[in-house]
């Protein structure tokens, strides 16, 4: 029966049947999430950015974890060094204004949002977890720019073997592209302990809003700092 479809007749078939297939499940998924997640933004350090997270009333928020079906949601949630980075863009836009932009670990995506809101010619919201593109979808102009002016990292010095690989990396890409490189994070002890600490200029630090420090430990402030390896 087979050979009765050409080999491009029937690519053509199991290519648009798999795209209706991946397009069901994009749907599904989408659904489940917007089901199991909240749009908020009040209780953070940036109250006009509406994120879609997890918060305390919604059901996976005490359900058991082995019932969520995708990966740990960390994407669902706003960060504390996430928050103070993308208030320091809000708060000086000129930071952004024109510039190619990545935001890797982007997470619930405040820092990609944040940065179109301060008019980045280009932003990118990268992330591993690919259930964070059904709730980020920044939209940006151009094509994908071959190197950065800058990119954001909130909260992504949690373990020390990554805080690592990414010192070497953002080495590399100021060294080949000029790029600038700013940091979120509340002060962790991966952070603080790291080598990379000594070569970060502060820029700001935020009081953290009661809730917030709730839901991390009790960690009060959140800091921003300038990756400036000459130091």
């Amino acid at each position: 029966m087979f050979g009765l479809f050409k080999s491009s007749t029937w690519s053509r078939c199991v290519k648009g049947s798999f795209t209706a297939f991946r397009r069901r499940c994009v749907s599904h998924s989408r659904r489940f999430i917007g089901e199991n997640t909240e749009v908020v933004g009040e209780q953070s350090l940036t109250p006009e950015l509406r994120l879609r997270l997890f918060t305390p009333s919604c059901r996976f928020w005490t359900e058991r974890p082995e019932l969520w079906p995708y990966e740990d949601p960390y994407w669902a949630i706003y960060w504390p060094g996430g928050q103070a980075l993308s208030r320091f863009l809000l708060d000086h836009p000129a930071v952004c204004r024109g510039q190619t932009v990545l935001d890797l670990g982007s997470g619930c995506g405040a820092s990609a949002i944040a940065a179109i809101l301060c008019g980045a010619a280009h932003v990118v919201a990268n992330d591993i977890d690919p259930s964070n593109l059904l709730c980020v979808s920044p939209t940006t102009s151009g094509s994908p720019p071959a190197a950065f002016h800058l990119i954001l990292l909130g909260d992504m010095f949690y373990d020390q073997s990554l805080a690592t690989s990414l010192h070497s990396w953002l080495n590399r890409c100021m060294e080949t592209h000029g790029t600038k490189v700013l940091i979120g994070d509340p002060g962790r002890a991966q952070f603080e302990e790291h080598a990379i600490r000594r070569l970060l200029r502060p820029l700001a630090q935020f009081e953290l809003p009661d809730s917030v420090r709730e839901e991390n430990y009790g960690l009060s402030c959140s800091g921003v700092w300038s990756y400036t390896p000459e130091l």
